[in-house]
């Protein structure tokens, strides 16, 4: 993937695996004014590509990341300068395009899973609430701090965490700030693993992605699109989509050489998701 270029990340291949580094490890991997571009730049470039079956998303260093690089924002406040209207409108846009880019990870046709280690704070919980899978080391801690200085999270935690976990605990971790542990967010079914050692939460991320990469990207997709209405829509509107989309999509051969191999205990092979048109 050298032709992914990034200031903020490395961006690395492993097969049909693409693995997004956050590269600012001398500032904990806090989120500057590069990652709120590259990050959805470089997820739709993905997209695009369509041998990319499956993505991790790591930090460099000793943390996961720090969360929003406020240093990089300090000009934010020059915003309130302008007439009051016109100074609340530019800052409802600058808040849209920063949660374009979590935006992103969803949209992608493939699973995203995060590989958690240290400190994930602030930006960084916005960030892993929008991807499909967590999974961290002992060491890793988590808190929704825009509570302690005066604001609400307002790009993607107060909206998605209460769809991962109990909305009390969402609440009180929101209300709080407070930091909570790997263990804890094991328990409350945010990360579906702890690992000892952040090279073992690596390693086992990449495990997980290339045994999702192995499968249908098809059926990955389908799944995908199809988890995400369910959590935004009632069930009877969940099974009514999935019924559509199925009633399309299981026309493809991927469904026939699955059966196929599995009778004859073999692994099933699938081509790739054709490239869209333009």
């Amino acid at each position: 993937m050298s032709d992914l270029q990034s200031s903020f990340f490395k961006v690395e291949r492993r097969g049909a695996v693409a693995h997004l580094v956050m590269n600012r490890p001398d500032r904990s991997n806090a989120m500057s004014a590069d990652f709120w571009t590259d990050l959805p730049r470089l997820m739709r470039e993905l997209a695009a590509d369509s041998t990319v079956r499956c993505a991790v998303i790591s930090g460099e260093g000793r943390n996961f990341t720090g969360g929003m690089d406020l240093q990089a924002f300090a000009g934010i406040s020059k915003l309130f300068d302008s007439e009051p209207g016109r100074a609340a409108h530019a800052m409802r846009q600058t808040i849209l395009d920063l949660q374009d880019a979590f935006n992103a990870i969803e949209q992608a046709p493939f699973p995203v899973i995060c590989a958690i280690h240290g400190a994930c704070i602030g930006a960084g919980v916005d960030l892993i609430t929008a991807c499909d899978m967590r999974i961290a080391s002992s060491d890793a801690f988590f808190a929704i701090e825009e509570i302690h200085i005066g604001m609400a999270a307002d790009v993607g935690t107060l909206q998605r965490l209460p769809k991962l976990i109990a909305p009390a605990i969402a609440a009180e971790l929101a209300f709080t700030g407070r930091r909570f542990s790997a263990e804890e967010a094991h328990g409350f079914g945010l990360v579906s693993a702890v690992h000892e050692t952040p090279e073992a939460v690596l390693a086992a991320a990449f495990e997980l992605a290339e045994a999702i990469a192995k499968k249908s990207p098809l059926a990955i997709a389908g799944i995908k699109r199809n988890l995400q209405y369910a959590r935004d829509h009632s069930v009877s509107d969940g099974l009514d989509y999935v019924a559509t989309w199925n009633g399309g999509m299981l026309r493809s051969a991927d469904l026939m050489s699955a059966v196929q191999a599995k009778m004859a205990k073999q692994e099933a092979e699938f081509a790739d998701l054709a490239k869209p048109a333009g």
